[in-house]
């Protein structure tokens, strides 16, 4: 274990060169020969800091940024939620520390996030401060400690709010290689990181872009540009889609509330089916039945939500037959609309059911519904636009999918990565180089 500084004193340096590196059997893994394993709270200075008297506010009316784990996301630091004044640290444990300062999170739900100071900062009791030594790039240390986020919280103790001290870090296990082999390290992390990051960045983009290339693909199928070609091929022209009441196309039904007792979550009866929570993205979830129905709504119905706070929203019905309540309606197409293509219609006039709510409550009226223009292409035409329009969405879900996994192997590439950093194995180690064990004997 790293050892009291100040009883090192009177050491002599092989004295204290055998108290700073870690046991050969203590050793983690495997270093290339010029490194050396020495402890975190040998190559720096860590320390925490407090929290100001919230029974003077004043103390936070200052321009001293002042960081709380909460702002530890694995990068740098240049601002905070809260500022101190020089008072508010001359009377709390508050202290500043420099910039390039590598903060750990020691607390709650944040352990092991990192950070680095890119400006000088205070910070509250629940962050690590770790100033590096000559010996160290602060870079070197952020990256390592990064790495170890998961260790740290495993050795976290405690019940409501588990935590690590500043004795686990300092007593922590690092592996030191040359002040250049550092850098080199550094480098090479960031340089595959940065391809990551973008690779990342547009995965994410397609992740994000979903709903908005969805809502294009409907603009361009409601006004005719999808089809186009296909009315060209059969001698037709947007006059043959015809303007009309959307009452005079559509049966719809009210849905009715239940008491508590009419109800269960036993599967006894059928369907009760009360709101948006019953909406999944493709399904009716199903979680209340009901002995009594009395307003069915049947397979191929078009369910709209139309009170509460997700009117507006719609779905096929999956099932046989269900209850619905008052929260629901239920719209039956006659002969010449398909179902699938008035609910692609509906999902283009979200924005309209939405500005159409009324009430404290905010709800749609049958009025709203009955009233609503559509227009209405030929049989044929419907059936192909709702053929495209599935065959497109199921090839951006498939493109959503895809970027979600890529989102998701990009943190294990990371940490692979600086596995593979900190063994030593990126490449960049040159064995004729000083070994590190001499960059420790200047740090003590």
């Amino acid at each position: 274990m790293a050892k009291d500084k100040k009883a090192a004193k009177e050491l002599t340096i092989e004295e204290k060169l055998a108290q700073a590196l870690v046991p050969v059997e203590e050793q983690p893994y495997k270093i290339p020969k010029n490194w050396c394993w020495t402890y975190m709270g040998i190559v720096a200075q860590w320390g925490s800091g407090g929290t100001p008297s919230r029974k003077k506010p004043e103390y936070y009316e200052g321009r001293i940024p002042w960081v709380k784990t909460g702002e530890l996301n694995n990068e740098y630091i240049y601002d905070t939620e809260e500022k101190i004044t020089n008072e508010a640290v001359a009377n709390s444990s508050a202290k500043l520390f420099p910039v390039n300062t590598v903060v750990i999170a020691m607390y709650g739900a944040t352990i092991g996030k990192v950070g680095i100071l890119g400006i000088e900062a205070a910070t509250n009791q629940a962050c690590a401060c770790g100033v590096c030594s000559n010996g160290l790039n602060y870079k070197y240390l952020f990256y390592y400690a990064y790495f170890q986020k998961n260790v740290f919280i495993r050795m976290a103790k405690g019940g409501a709010q588990p935590n690590i001290s500043q004795d686990i870090i300092k007593n922590y296990p690092i592996p030191i290689p040359p002040l250049d082999e550092q850098i080199r390290t550094i480098n090479c992390i960031e340089s595959i990181f940065s391809k990551l990051d973008e690779a990342k960045e547009k995965a994410q983009a397609v992740v994000d872009g979903f709903e908005l290339r969805k809502s294009a693909i409907l603009y361009k199928a409601f006004t005719g540009e999808l089809t186009k070609q296909w009315r060209e091929e059969h001698g037709l022209t947007l006059e043959s889609w015809k303007n009309t009441k959307l009452g005079d196309t559509i049966r719809l039904l009210s849905g009715q509330d239940f008491k508590p007792e009419q109800y269960n979550n036993k599967n006894d009866g059928v369907p009760y089916i009360t709101g948006a929570s019953n909406f999944d993205e493709t399904h009716v979830v199903i979680n209340r039945w009901t002995p009594v129905p009395s307003v069915i709504a049947k397979k191929g119905d078009i369910l709209l939500v139309c009170k509460g706070s997700g009117y507006g929203k719609t779905i096929i019905a999956d099932f046989d037959k269900a209850h619905i309540a008052r929260q629901i309606m239920a719209i039956r197409t006659n002969d010449n609309i398909i179902n699938e293509y008035l609910l692609f219609y509906f999902r283009t006039q979200y924005e309209y059911f939405r500005n159409n709510g009324q009430g404290l409550i905010p709800g749609i009226s049958r009025k709203v519904v009955l009233e609503m223009q559509v227009r209405i292409p030929t049989k044929n035409e419907q059936v192909y636009m709702v053929e495209q329009v599935k065959s497109i969405f199921n090839k951006e879900i498939l493109a959503r999918e895809a970027a979600k996994k890529v989102i998701d192997q990009i943190g294990i590439i990371k940490q692979a990565v600086l596995a593979r950093a900190f063994h030593g194995e990126l490449g960049t180690n040159d064995l004729t180089e000083e070994a590190a064990i001499e960059l420790l004997k200047l740090v003590l």
